[in-house]
């Protein structure tokens, strides 16, 4: 028999005013899996969070978590889920432990009867038991807000963007983590705008403008993108894109870290051939240095293509 989601989201809707902030958006959570929401600012994602987590009340459609309505049954919810918001809301002038503290004593609980559950990242962060949180690094902040999420053993933890603002030491430190609490069983729901921690979880929806572009496993959204990608470098970049968006096959050009990535917009030319063809526009346009080689599509480049489509289709409507 399968198992009922943890989480589940059916035509779910928000507006603030003139803004759309979710627009029909319909999506299932299983027990166990890490599940990451992916999209840039103004997403949907934060609402989505705060809709899940009992913080506000949706104007169309119905969501589930653990099985209860988070409209109705929002203290047995409160109870039972770990949140985290993306704006750091400690109380900045207690101590590391004194917070730790209060947030056991608000769940009825204790640090030390909880030290099983918080051990990985508490073990971290004893040598810092006395410092005032508003004096913790921007990691350490968020590994105490973990910690403080995590105090009352909840059933289900909501992350809302934990890893904005921390530097990539942090980042990768603060997924391991996860990682860990993803081998307890434990369901986790996590937000981000970086698209390079996709692949760090289970399955992953991508989000723009309060809808989902896709919901799949990482693998499998890089699997979808469909067509050759490119990638061109030279030493001047800005020279490189102007040239690689006036070549007459180009279908989409961005830059991507030292590289332009690039799409053929003809079907059926294979990826040898496009190559050989762009470099040879490349330097009848002047950039002698180009190279072009054939590219793996990223999460990021599937996102952009999705986004794409997207915009196309409103439009045409």
């Amino acid at each position: 028999m399968t198992a009922s989601p943890a989480v589940r989201v059916e035509q779910l809707a928000k507006r603030y005013g003139a803004t759309t902030a979710l627009d029909g958006v319909s999506v299932d959570v299983q027990p166990g899996e890490l599940f990451g929401f992916i999209g840039p600012d103004g997403a949907g994602k934060t609402t989505l969070f705060r809709i899940l987590v009992t913080l506000l009340l949706p104007d169309a459609g119905r969501a589930e978590v653990l099985g209860r309505d988070p409209s109705r049954d929002l203290w047995e919810l409160r109870r039972r889920v770990g949140y985290m918001p993306g704006r750091f809301s400690l109380y900045a002038d207690l101590s590391v432990a004194e917070n730790l503290r209060f947030f056991a004593s608000v769940f009825g609980t204790t640090v030390e009867a909880q030290r099983e559950t918080i051990a990985p990242i508490y073990d971290q962060l004893a040598p810092f038991a006395d410092r005032r949180a508003g004096a913790l690094s921007g990691g350490m902040k968020q590994k105490l807000a973990l910690c403080c999420a995590l105090v009352h053993r909840p059933d289900i933890l909501f992350l809302d963007e934990p890893t904005t603002g921390v530097d990539a030491v942090s980042r990768r430190e603060f997924w391991d983590l996860l990682a860990g609490l993803r081998g307890t069983g434990l369901t986790t729901l996590v937000s981000t705008p970086y698209m390079d921690e996709a692949g760090r979880c289970d399955r992953v929806a991508l989000m723009q403008r309060g809808r989902l572009l896709a919901v799949d496993p990482p693998a499998a959204i890089t699997a979808s993108f469909g067509r050759p990608l490119l990638g061109a470098q030279a030493a001047d970049r800005y020279a490189l894109l102007r040239a690689v968006r006036a070549w007459p096959a180009v279908g989409s050009a961005f830059p991507f870290g030292e590289t332009v990535h690039v799409t053929d917009a003809r079907d059926g030319v294979p990826a040898a051939r496009s190559a050989e063809e762009l470099a040879a526009h490349l330097r009848g346009a002047g950039v002698r240095d180009a190279e072009v080689t054939e590219a793996t599509p990223t999460i990021e480049d599937v996102f952009m293509a999705r986004m794409g489509d997207a915009t196309a289709a409103e439009e045409a409507a």
